[in-house]
Parts: structure tokens; sequence; C-alpha cells
């Protein structure tokens, strides 16, 4: 096919598919007004296929998909002008869907499902005749196709997968000490500097810290160095003193969800069935982040699987109504209803989590608690199976 038409849809993977697998010398997209005037959203498309090698002319023709008779109009006028097209009406509403049949005529048309991970003929399309998808993204080119862009995040990945064996130590020190480790880490704040090129902590025994008064725990710390993840620990009565081992451990241990989210960064990795893994995925909701308003989220894990992108939160509190609505509204924007929504928590479940559940139940959320936190049913719960 020279010409590729698609209905836009509210779901990104829908207008992408199809160009990323025919490869048309053009795509032309059946859009809302509101889409056809949005440059940004048309430049991040462009970027998309630019990345993922796919040179394209994109074509914005704009309509209300949910007027019939303007829809059916409107690609009669597309199909004249254009030879050689075929149509794909994986997307767009029931009103796009009705024009579409009321106009395809002899051209080719097709069908995805998502559910089978497939291309299907419609008619006259033995090119997508039950046609396996192998289009297999990563987590820049799920923002790009909705509009988004990628920001560099607070950790570099590429070094993490050189550390898996530190992040594992880490994470059992962390489960040993998990009720007390947020105020240790508040402690290990307020004697360390982020900056401080010699790595060293040193304070008092008790400090005062986050509003309270702390008393250095000897053994987690203890635990932590042998770990290797400091050094030269020296505990006295009145004072503490040690080095980080290197400037990422001094970041992990004065971050405190560091170690939650930093395992199951791992766990991601270890599943060995996604294509991408991030760790604090950073996204500006507007590609060409030139908009003084823009809307900047941090996912805290993000991993891609094929074309369906999952979400990933780490809270090392009890989780509440609002960090399930932000992650389902960033779930939405840049993955659509068949993408995945995870929240984690390693707190200790002080209360009923009943309410929350179904709460998380409602938006399609999976919820993973500690009971199922070790390695092995973490990466379970990661693969769904």
């Amino acid at each position: 096919m020279k010409t590729l038409i698609e209905l836009y849809d509210d779901r990104p993977i829908e207008n992408v598919l199809g160009t990323e697998t025919f490869r048309p010398e053009e795509t032309v997209f059946i859009c809302p007004p509101e889409i056809e005037k949005d440059r940004e959203l048309r430049e991040a498309l462009a970027s998309y296929f630019a990345l993922r090698g796919c040179p394209t002319k994109l074509s914005f023709v704009p309509v209300s998909l949910l007027d019939a008779v303007k829809v059916e109009k409107t690609l009669r006028r597309v199909i004249e002008s254009h030879e050689d097209c075929a149509l794909d009406i994986s997307g767009g509403t029931d009103a796009a869907l009705f024009a579409a049949g009321a106009v395809s005529g002899d051209i080719p048309v097709y069908t995805y499902s998502h559910k089978k991970n497939m291309f299907f003929e419609i008619r006259n399309a033995p090119f997508a005749r039950s046609l396996p998808c192998a289009v297999r993204l990563n987590a820049e080119a799920c923002f790009l196709m909705a509009g988004g862009r990628l920001l560099p995040g607070r950790e570099d990945n590429a070094a993490l997968r050189g550390r898996l064996e530190d992040i594992d130590r880490l994470f059992r020190v962390y489960a040993e000490y998990r009720r007390v480790w947020n105020r240790q880490v508040s402690y290990i704040q307020r004697i360390s500097s982020a900056s401080d090129p010699e790595l060293t902590a040193r304070g008092k025994r008790t400090e005062r810290a986050d509003n309270a008064v702390v008393n250095a725990d000897e053994a987690m710390l203890s635990a932590l160095q042998e770990a290797g993840l400091i050094l030269d620990l020296t505990v006295t009565e009145e004072e503490v003193s040690f080095r980080f081992l290197d400037e990422t451990a001094r970041f992990w241990l004065r971050d405190m969800g560091s170690a939650l989210e930093l395992h199951v960064f791992r766990a991601c990795l270890l599943a060995g069935c996604f294509d991408d893994v991030i760790l604090s995925a950073v996204v500006n909701w507007h590609a060409s982040g030139g908009k003084t308003d823009a809307v900047i989220n941090e996912i805290d894990v993000m991993a891609v699987r094929g074309v369906q992108p999952m979400f990933i939160s780490c809270k090392t509190c009890e989780i509440r109504t609002e960090a399930l609505n932000e992650l389902a509204i960033l779930r939405d924007r840049f993955g659509g209803k068949d993408s995945r929504a995870m929240i984690v928590t390693s707190a200790g479940g002080t209360r009923s989590r009943g309410p929350m559940r179904r709460r998380a139940a409602e938006l399609g959320i999976e919820v993973v608690e500690w009971s199922d936190l070790k390695t092995e049913a973490l990466i379970k719960r990661l693969t769904n199976t």
C-alpha cells in the first residue's frame, strides 16, 4: 500500500501499529479538530516514527468522529485523492467505524486485536491475514506516541544493570530493618552531605531528624557494612562515622524509597520477559518541553513487554486513594486501557486495606503487598503467572 488511513483513537498504540508494521509512504489520520491543531502531538508522532526507523509522511484530516455523515464524506474524499489505500479500523469511535463500513468499497480493510496481538483481514487485505504483531516498544516510544517525552531520571539505568548484586544486598538489609528504615534514612541524611567528595558521614549517636530524636541503629549500620554499601564504620556511645561505598550507594542510603524501587527494577530485569525496564521514568506530558505550564510526573519503575507498557508505583507507606488515582491517570494517558498499572507497598499493614483494594480494582490497578515481595513471588506477579 502507498497510503494507510487511520481512524484516530484515544489509545495511542492504535495510531502507530499499522504504520510501523506495514510501512506506507503516507499515513492519513482522520482525527478530531483538536488533534489536527495540536502541533506538539503531531511533532511527537513524527518523532516516534523517526525513532522507530519508520519514515512516513503524516497527514491529519480534521472531522468530528462522533458525526458519521461527516466522517463518511471525509473518508470518501481521502480515498478518492489517494491511490493504493488501505483502511485500519482498529481505533476510532462507533460512528467512525459505521462510516468506514459504508465507504470502504474494494479497498483493503484490516483491524488489530489486543487480546491476540495479531492483525486480521476484514476485507481485501491478505497482507494482514492472521498476522502476529512483531512490534516491540521501549519506554521512550510509549511516551512519544502519546505526545509526551521521556526526560533523564534520577538514576543511570545502564549502570544499574551492572549492580544487581548490590541492589539485592541493599534490599536484604531493607527487608530486615524496614520498620525502622525511614527514620534511619533520616538520620543518615542528617549526618551526611549529598555533595561531600569524601563520601563521609559523621555525627552524634543521637540526632534530631525528621522532627524527632533518632538514635543510630548500630545493627542496621553493621548490616549495611556487611553488605558492602558503607565502609569504615565506627560506632561509640557518642558518635557514628562511616564512608559510603560510592556516590550511588550514598544516593540509595539517603533516599527512603530507593531500596524498594531498586528491588522492583531488579525483579523486572530478572523476569526476562520485558523489552525495556526503566527506573525513575520522568515524563513531560508535552513532547517539545516548551510550555511553561508543562506537567511532569515520575514513574518509579516502567517496564514494556511487546506493545504493552506497565507503570509501577512503589510506596514504603500505606497506599492512599490519591496515589491510585494518579497512577490510573498516567496509565490511561500514556498506555491506554490495555496497559498495566501496579502499585507496590512494603508497609506493614497496620490498618484495613479493604477500601484501598476495592478502589484499586475499580481502577484496574494491581496491588502487590509485602507478602509478595520476595523476588520469586514478585516475578510471578510481574509476569502475570
